[in-house]
């Protein structure tokens, strides 16, 4: 079984996340069911919201964050999951909550292990 990471982002507002507390609070129970279905599996390894505010370290030195990307869109959380095949991965990204919003995605990224000897 191979290791993924899903980085799940989103357009963000000014100085914060472009989503509401009350779209937060609608999107928990749909949240907890798409995790849950992994979990139940016994294929979640992690899974968190990201603050919005970070620090950037660069060549140039250190900024304040979050990096947007020049396009206003950020990583919002991240699940970290074992599955059998790329294509189960993306099965269950199709159905993930971030999905409703208009520029809402899930970045799907398989982990390679460090050698062991």
């Amino acid at each position: 079984m191979k290791e993924y990471l899903l980085l799940f982002r989103n357009v963000s507002g000014n100085n914060d996340y472009i989503t509401t507390a009350q779209d937060m609070t609608e999107d928990m129970p749909a949240w907890q069911v798409w995790i849950g279905n992994i979990a139940k599996q016994g294929k979640l390894i992690a899974t968190q919201p990201i603050a919005y505010n970070g620090t950037i370290v660069s060549n140039e030195g250190i900024s304040n964050g979050p990096d947007k990307g020049g396009n206003n869109i950020l990583v919002t959380g991240y699940l970290l999951c074992k599955a059998e095949s790329d294509e189960e991965v993306q099965a269950w990204s199709k159905n993930c909550p971030m999905l409703k919003y208009p520029y809402g995605t899930v970045e799907i990224r398989s982990l390679i292990p460090f050698p062991t000897n």
